[in-house]
């Protein structure tokens, strides 16, 4: 199973940018679909935004769409989240997650479809 460890959250203002990574060890990385996840306190876990295991195919939640980028790296075993505009409402602790599920926007929307979890790294976005 592989894991995961996710780094560059942190404080900042509304309308501005973080890039969250990703870093992946003890399994094939090229081999894992990546899911970002976010959970704000007192909220289910939400998904953010999904890549393929090529970087081929991505999903956003509609509320990111256009402000988010989901990207990855094979060589350096490390999926990204590029940030932007952030607003107060994108402040949670962030997770990344690794499977091999079937790529389609409602099962890798479903956190049960990933199997490997970071320990999430917080974003507060402040207004």
């Amino acid at each position: 199973q592989v894991q995961l460890v996710e780094s560059g959250g942190g404080l900042v203002q509304a309308g501005e940018s973080l890039r969250l990574s990703c870093a992946a060890s003890g399994g094939t990385f090229s081999f894992y679909a990546i899911g970002w996840f976010r959970q704000a306190p007192g909220k289910e876990r939400e998904f953010v935004a999904a890549i393929s295991w090529t970087g081929g195919s991505t999903y956003y939640t509609d509320s990111v769409k256009g402000r988010f980028t989901i990207s990855r790296d094979n060589a350096k075993n490390t999926a990204y989240l590029q940030m932007n505009i952030l607003k107060p409402e994108d402040t949670a602790v962030y997770y990344c997650s690794a499977d091999s599920p079937t790529f389609v926007d409602s099962v890798v929307s479903d956190p049960t479809a990933f199997g490997s979890w970071g320990q999430g790294t917080q974003v507060t976005v402040s207004s």
